[in-house]
């Protein structure tokens, strides 16, 4: 596979796949606004740019990334030298979901381009223009022999698995990863789940009250709140509560105004069965700020929720829209009580000014990544890795982690005929004690 897609040929494929994006930078806007209304800008930043940037940052190191790493030699083969040699795994299936349907379908595929792959995308059903952009722009790329966008509902998806691939990669809900894994294993097929949680964010009582309600509200309510990382809700030390609300509402307003149905910079949410599960989760005499919604518009306002029940609907799975409950805790043991009671999440979040509570927090528990007084950003790293643990996924990705999540990294010994030791060859005999001897100085 590597002597067909060259390193040269890959390049060649990245920077065609650039511009055909910038040629139809516009086209992509156009259809996340049909698909779920997402504002402009939030494309631009989270889909577009974030694209192009993978792009020009995959295209700055790929000739780093793809030569043979050499480690150091074991004296046990001296004399050698050894390497690490990356190799495409070969055929990749990619599954994409709906929220971020641009940039989620295109990042593993530049990646799996880079490290040498052919590509099948599988794009979600549910952003049709989305992926009808994407079909264009693939197909304006790349040959059907390396890479292809294939279409259908969870049926045809199913049908996908079923076939022999050597690479999975699949974004999406728990339920759905457990049944790709399930189909990869019959196979022994290696795969990259990218699946959510229930993301905790903490505010501490030396927490600046007023930088971390806007930097939640903006994370929280971006897409809509349809994003795997996002505050999936607030544990907020007692006595700060309800400054903290205050702070809260206050930044909804200026960023969103009176009634955010009627800003262009809200999204909608995907579909009527996700608006319709949404809804069921907001308790009415819960609600502290928002809880509006319209049907006909696939319309959620920002809502604040006080004190759910753990057992209630809202506490019982991932969100994933714009529904934000805030818990009080009196002292770590609370906090604990809380967050061990779900799996392991995507993210988990802290606002204080306290390092060594923030330290506490981020060392404490096991999750994918996550931010101390901010929330998010850490996925805007390419130098970091960016995956879950558990239940909210297996496998990283971005920058490096990217092209090594595709390739398979295979070691070689090089030797020269030269120099033939002896020693371990048989006959045996008086070898066992003089080997030792030298093993043990290893």
């Amino acid at each position: 596979m590597s002597s067909i897609i060259t390193i040269d040929k890959r390049k060649a494929l990245l920077k065609k796949l650039l511009h055909s994006i910038q040629k139809n930078e516009v086209a992509i806007i156009e259809a996340l606004q049909k698909d779920f209304k997402k504002p402009s800008f939030e494309t631009y930043i989270s889909e577009i740019h974030y694209v192009l940037s993978d792009i020009k940052h995959t295209l700055s190191h790929l000739e780093k990334w793809a030569k043979p790493k050499w480690v150091w030699p074991s004296l046990l083969n001296f004399p050698s030298t050894e390497y690490i040699y990356s190799e495409p795994y070969g055929r990749v299936l990619i599954i994409a979901p709906w929220n971020y349907p641009f940039q989620l379908a295109m990042s593993p595929l530049i990646a799996a381009i880079a490290a040498g792959n052919t590509v099948v995308l599988k794009p979600s059903e549910l952003t049709f223009h989305t992926a009808q952009v994407l079909t264009k722009i693939v197909e304006d790329v790349f040959d059907v022999k390396q890479a292809v966008v294939v279409h259908g509902g969870a049926e045809f998806t199913q049908s996908l698995l079923e076939k022999r691939w050597d690479y999975i990669f699949f974004t999406g809900s728990v339920t759905v990863g457990k049944i790709v894994a399930a189909a990869a294993a019959k196979n022994l097929t290696p795969v990259t789940l990218e699946l959510g949680g229930k993301n905790p964010c903490i505010i501490d009582e030396s927490a600046n009250l007023e930088i971390a309600a806007k930097r939640i509200v903006w994370s929280k309510f971006f897409n809509a709140g349809q994003t795997c990382i996002a505050p999936d809700y607030i544990l907020v030390q007692g006595k700060e509560k309800y400054n903290f609300i205050n702070c809260l509402q206050k930044e909804i307003k200026r960023a969103y105004g009176e009634n955010p149905e009627e800003t262009a910079d809200f999204a909608r949410i995907i579909n009527s069965k996700n608006w319709n599960r949404l809804t069921k989760m907001i308790d009415p005499s819960r609600v502290l700020f928002g809880g509006q919604s319209n049907e006909k518009e696939l319309y959620i306002s920002p809502t604040l929720l006080d004190e759910p029940p753990l057992e209630s609907e809202v506490m019982k799975e991932e969100i994933f829209g714009p529904i934000l409950p805030i818990i009080s805790y009196h002292d770590e043991k609370d906090i604990d009580n809380i967050i061990k009671n779900y799996e392991k999440p995507l993210a988990l979040y802290i606002f204080s000014e306290d390092k060594k509570m923030a330290e506490k927090m981020i060392t404490r528990y096991s999750f994918g990544g996550g931010c101390v007084n901010d929330c998010i950003m850490h996925f805007s790293n390419k130098r970091l890795p960016f995956g879950g643990v558990g239940h909210s996924g297996i496998g990283s990705y971005h920058g490096k982690w990217s092209f090594d999540t595709f390739s398979h990294r295979k070691g070689i010994v090089k030797k020269p005929t030269w120099g033939d030791i002896p020693l371990r060859y048989a006959p045996y005999t008086k070898k066992t004690e003089f080997i030792k001897k030298v093993l043990s100085w290893l």
